[in-house]
């Protein structure tokens, strides 16, 4: 299958670059989508970070070199470490201990194999979606600023949400709601180069007040997904069916447009609570 091949030539790309420059972009563009929406997709059929994974694969290449006689320096050079201190970190963190010491006889080390995409069909339960094209709308909002290659934005994406709900900034987003898609969104943006912008916004053609900010969501057709369950499971649980049981089958792929998140009103622990996951789509 064209998508599945796609991605393992992403892989295959990883590997041939383990020493020089991973260009985020460039694996986009193999994979069939942008830089943002394959760091995504990689995550969730892959279950750790791109970032992590790159480490990892490092740290076992440059395992076997030094078990092979190579010095501590040379090795951390060639794998774009600028420092033997960032290296040493690096590589206990997935050995357990100092470079130096997979040099001796008989230390164990760990293998991280690279990965290989494979299609599994599963059926487990149906996926309720319709497809939607959209013109172009404007959210208003709070918003932040992350690294595309910092597995780090797992966790301050979910902070955000925090400090909006602790700071009473959730109601004055919601008060200025008028347009469709309704309910409270979650937009994630890619804006070019490293960077993607996360905001916690609605739909409205209203002023953007101070302290807010707004963006426009270009025109688009999307995959709309409805999400039964409490939260985050239920959300995370669908996100990775749609990408790894889905996409690959739909004869659709990523687009370059932000994912959506919507939430409804109510008790979001609550096992009949609502929301749905919007997935840019362009046909194949």
């Amino acid at each position: 299958m064209e998508w599945l091949r796609n991605l393992n030539e992403a892989i295959n790309y990883i590997e041939e670059h383990l020493t020089g420059e991973i260009d985020l972009n460039k694996l986009g563009k193999i994979a069939g989508c942008s830089g943002f929406h394959f760091q995504r997709i990689f995550s969730y059929m892959a279950g750790l970070p791109l970032s992590e994974y790159i480490r990892r694969r490092k740290m076992t290449r440059a395992a076997l070199e030094l078990q092979n006689g190579e010095k501590v320096l040379d090795v951390a050079i060639k794998y774009g470490y600028d420092s033997p201190t960032a290296f040493n970190r690096a590589f206990q963190s997935i050995h357990g201990f100092a470079p130096s010491f997979a040099k001796l006889e008989g230390v164990a080390l760990k293998a991280f194999p690279p990965i290989s995409f494979k299609m599994t069909i599963k059926g487990e339960a149906e996926m309720n979606y319709r497809i939607e094209k959209k013109e172009a709308f404007r959210i208003i909002g709070v918003c932040g600023h992350y690294l595309v290659e910092n597995e780090e934005n797992f966790e301050q994406i979910p902070q955000l949400w925090q400090k909006a709900a602790m700071e009473g900034t959730i109601p004055p987003i919601l008060s200025l709601m008028n347009r469709h898609p309704f309910g409270l969104l979650g937009v994630s943006t890619y804006i070019g180069g490293e960077n993607f912008d996360y905001y916690i916004a609605v739909a409205s053609d209203q002023q953007a007040p101070d302290g807010m900010q707004e963006y426009i969501v270009p025109e688009c057709t999307w995959a709309v997904f409805e999400c039964i369950g409490p939260l985050p499971h239920a959300m995370q649980s669908l996100q990775k069916r749609i990408i790894t049981e889905w996409l690959p089958t739909s004869g659709y792929e990523y687009a370059d447009a932000p994912d959506i998140e919507v939430y409804s009103d109510g008790n979001q622990q609550a096992e009949d609570y609502r929301s749905e996951v919007w997935l840019p789509i362009i046909k194949k």
